[in-house]
């Protein structure tokens, strides 16, 4: 029953199904009968976070233990949040709409370095101090995790512990010893330094960091027994782990609005620049039996109409063909449409396409990254010219009339030639089109190109590397944008200036969470999106607490540099991603990991090789 002083409210803002709760698949528990109550917070809106799988996973592995209940927590939107601070309305879980600070733990993922400020806006909403000294040894606990996670820094002032790695067998850990520690009467920070002891586990508060004279971290001295670096946790067999047999399904439409199975972790390819890649090895694939039988069971709990075989490469999955085989009669049966996100041109065969195409005649998206092959070798895409257009010609042939490609500016070694080349990859794409003998009637082709600013990570290879400044980003996209002559070519690019503040966020340092905080106080919230981004606020507290933006974006770092992230162990040797980079400037490609091993150090997470080494099999 939603209480009446929100109730009456809800009419009054845009969609409130965000805010009511009670749908089907919701965890209802009996307050007697619980010890232990968690908030799982995301810090954006409604309809994104309830896209996403990892908050679906977790939500439904805490309410399945006896004594534990863990509601949902979204970000409100900026009309619902005036009604709240208006009528004195603190932040509440959906399913018992209890303010949030009356629970045990408060846990945001971070899946951005853009949601920090709605971070604080939530701890504020909820009625509790920002920062961790100033909560003192009051509960709730707030913790992090994410893949923001594996860089903290920014935001260490404002949690009192981050989770590293994935969080199936962790989170049950950390709540286990949550619960024996309240029950024994320990106060937060007794807890804490017994938290700092099980693997995956960094509480901030526990290292202190020194600076040199130029900013630069001298050192990260840990402190009452925490370990030098903590190591991220994995789940070794992902076909044995915890998955839920039902989702929340939503009142209103969410961004991703259908099932999703996760396929796998981790990635065999290596690309330079990407963070995803690096943070979930090892590589490990769930089994097709397994796969089909969750997806099955889903979606007759659900009702949904599409169901997604989710993973940073799908089309990676050593049996994804004999899965999708397997699924088809029954996804035919019901009408359910098969999704594949997430697909790599060297691997996408005509059977593959004919699969997809049974249940979905549309248009495909792929991630060339770079037009030149140059630039792909030097960013490690390991994917060809005539791989692109071959992947092209076979979709062509199975109908689809229109693609989407993804590129990057601002990558290492990059030259104007290489902006020249997005285009003169497309047009060939076009070109293609019109040439098949086969091409549908009467039906033109359209080839959209999606540029998205490189921002630099950390625990990739390019994370030594400066960012381009605002100028030559806006100097490339204006190079680009004069250049299109096809009406067939569309061009999309981001907004440099928020990959800017994402890149200061990305590589920054304690320092920065009084920029974070007075970016708040100024008004930052939900600033992923674009209506609620302001440069000009990041540039005032940057300035305000004596900090430059350059130094944090557009500085290259030396490989012998104390990084912020070094203590927090994500199984990638330092000397492997120096390696790397070198690599780049050297315009040598690594063979993936099916093919070779390059030596990252992922496998000792394992305790043992990623792949058989004679045959390249799980």
């Amino acid at each position: 029953m939603i209480p009446a002083n929100i109730d009456r409210q809800l009419l009054k803002v845009q969609k409130p199904a965000r805010y009511c709760g009670g749908e089907p698949g919701s965890v209802q528990k009996d307050r007697g009968e619980v010890d232990l109550r968690f908030a799982f917070c995301f810090p954006d809106l409604y309809e994104v976070g309830m896209s996403h799988l990892g908050m679906k996973i977790l939500y439904s592995l805490i309410n399945a233990r006896e004594g534990m209940w863990c509601e949902r927590v979204f970000a409100p939107d900026s009309d619902f949040e005036e009604i709240m601070r208006r009528e004195n309305i603190p932040l509440y879980g959906l399913e018992s709409f209890d303010p949030i600070r009356e629970f045990d733990v408060i846990g945001f993922t971070l899946q951005y370095e853009m949601c920090y400020t709605t971070v604080l806006n939530m701890l504020d909403l909820a009625g509790l101090p920002v920062r961790a000294e100033d909560r003192g040894e009051d509960w709730p606990l707030v913790i992090g995790g994410g893949p923001c996670a594996c860089a903290p820094e920014p935001v260490a002032g404002f949690f009192d512990l981050f989770q590293l790695g994935e969080g199936e067998e962790l989170m049950l850990e950390m709540l286990d010893l949550l619960r024996q520690a309240k029950r024994e009467g320990l106060s937060k920070s007794q807890f804490l330094r017994q938290a700092a002891r099980i693997p995956g586990i960094y509480v901030p508060s526990l290292y202190d960091v020194t600076y040199r004279e130029d900013g630069v971290i001298q050192a990260v001295t840990p402190r009452e027994g925490a370990p030098a670096r903590v190591q991220k946790r994995i789940v070794k067999d992902l076909s044995a782990m915890f998955f839920p047999d039902d989702f929340v399904v939503p009142f209103t439409e969410a961004v991703h609005d259908r099932a999703m199975v996760e396929v796998l972790r981790g990635c065999i390819r290596g690309c330079r620049f990407c963070q995803a890649g690096y943070i979930y090895r090892p590589f490990r694939e769930k089994d097709p039996e397994v796969l089909d039988r969750q997806a099955r069971t889903l979606c007759a709990a659900t009702g949904y109409e599409e169901v997604s075989l989710t993973s940073l490469s799908t089309s990676d999955h050593s049996r994804l063909e004999p899965l999708m085989e397997a699924m088809l009669p029954w996804t035919g049966e019901k009408k359910v449409n098969i999704a594949l996100p997430s697909l790599r041109v060297d691997n996408f065969s005509p059977r593959l396409l004919e699969l997809v195409q049974k249940v979905r005649r549309s248009g495909l998206t792929f991630a060339p990254e770079a037009g030149s092959q140059r630039l792909r070798d030097a960013i490690n895409k390991n994917v060809t010219e005539e791989e692109v257009l071959a992947t092209a010609r076979t979709a062509f042939a199975g109908g689809c009339t229109s693609m989407k490609l993804y590129f990057m500016m601002g990558l290492p070694t990059e030259t104007p030639e290489d902006i020249d080349a997005m285009l003169e990859l497309a047009q060939k794409v076009v070109d293609l089109y019109y040439r098949m003998p086969d091409k549908p009637k009467g039906r033109g082709v359209q080839v959209t190109i999606s540029v998205a600013c490189f921002v630099p990570k950390p625990h990739t290879p390019f994370q030594f590397e400066p960012q381009d400044s605002l100028e030559q980003f806006r100097e490339k996209q204006k190079r680009l944008l004069e250049k299109v002559s096809s009406k067939k070519i569309r061009i999309n690019y981001h907004d440099a200036a928020t990959s800017r503040v994402e890149a200061v966020l990305a590589r920054g340092d304690r320092r920065l969470d009084r920029v974070v905080e007075a970016v708040w106080r100024a008004g930052g919230n939900l600033e992923g999106w674009d209506q609620h981004f302001s440069v000009e606020r990041w540039d005032d507290a940057l300035a305000q607490a004596g900090l430059s933006a350059d130094f944090y974006a557009c500085r290259r770092r030396d490989y012998g540099e104390v990084l912020p992230w070094d203590h927090l162990d994500y199984g990638l040797a330092k000397d492997f991603l120096i390696r790397e980079d070198k690599r780049a400037w050297a315009d040598t490609t690594t063979e993936n990991c099916r093919r070779r091993c390059s030596g990252c150090g992922a496998n000792r997470l394992l305790g043992g090789a990623c792949f058989e080494a004679d045959t390249g099999v799980l």
